[in-house]
């Protein structure tokens, strides 16, 4: 059976030249094009496509969010879905992955290895362009790295001055911690006090970045606008 490829551009020239490419491609079959959100979704629904090609600048939505409404709103085995674009962020690489997108390839990636990408997200795998693949290797070694780091540097700290930069970290006021944690509010301050002090930090706000990087705070996912 080939395989079936959902196009969603905004841009027409854009969805011709997929067409052109998927109509000469042994085992790949377009079987719709979308020029906004609203349509992916339906057409998307209709067809139970096994790849979409997303635009991540789709009309309406914007490529992530359509892609986690598709994605959840699958009856059984979602879609693939590669993100294209002309030029992607880091936050939007991320972005595009936790919402569930198998690749990412950007505009300038040649027919033939568009082609392969198609098939390789189709049999499971996952496809993206090389320089966005060098950012993913970036972030993660960061990452590790930032970790490793933040777990020699959290070490330093008491439990209850952990927990309090953790609270710190989400955002609340010294007196909502002291009700949380049922101490006084000057007790939260010697707390944080020490604490931004063994970690060599001064002010508030650097708190709550340390407690993000450290993960003592992890971000939640980012919800689509319908």
């Amino acid at each position: 059976m080939p395989i079936k490829v959902l196009i969603a551009d905004g841009h027409a020239l854009a969805r011709l030249g997929l067409l052109t490419l998927l109509s000469s491609a042994p085992g790949l079959r377009a079987v719709g094009e979308a020029a906004d959100s609203d349509g992916a979704r339906a057409l998307a629904a209709a067809h139970s496509p096994d790849v979409i090609l997303m635009d991540i600048s789709l009309p309406h939505l914007g490529g992530i969010a359509t892609t986690q409404h598709i994605v959840e709103a699958a009856p059984a085995r979602p879609p693939r879905v590669i993100v294209t674009a002309s030029e992607v962020s880091d936050e939007e690489i991320q972005s595009a992955l936790r919402v569930g997108a198998a690749g990412i390839l950007l505009k300038d990636t040649s027919p033939q290895k568009t082609i392969a990408s198609i098939s390789a997200v189709a049999t499971g795998d996952m496809a993206f362009s090389p320089s966005v693949m060098e950012r993913l290797i970036d972030a993660y070694t960061y990452r590790a790295t930032a970790t490793e780091t933040a777990g020699s540097t959290l070490a330093m700290l008491t439990m209850r001055e952990t927990e309090v930069l953790r609270h710190v970290a989400k955002g609340r006021s010294n007196s909502a911690i002291a009700r949380e944690l049922k101490i006084s509010e000057a007790t939260v301050k010697t707390h944080l006090n020490r604490a931004m002090t063994k970690l060599g930090i001064t002010s508030r706000a650097q708190a709550v970045a340390l407690g993000y990087e450290c993960g003592l705070v992890v971000p939640s996912q980012p919800h689509a606008v319908a």
